[in-house]
């Protein structure tokens, strides 16, 4: 697997570990799960494009 491939794979984890549904990340709201999802569209933009 690519380093892009390894990279999305993590982040899309991360994203559903900051789902403000959890018990542990209720109080947090929506921002840390709307920067990671960000993250992830760039990523996946990269990685679709070749650059990455």
């Amino acid at each position: 697997m690519s380093l892009g491939t390894i990279l999305l794979i993590v982040l899309i984890l991360i994203l559903v570990g900051v789902i403000p549904t959890w018990s542990h990340s209720r109080s947090w709201g929506y921002a840390p799960s709307g920067i990671v999802g960000l993250v992830v569209v760039i990523l996946l933009i990269l990685v679709l494009l070749g650059r990455l």
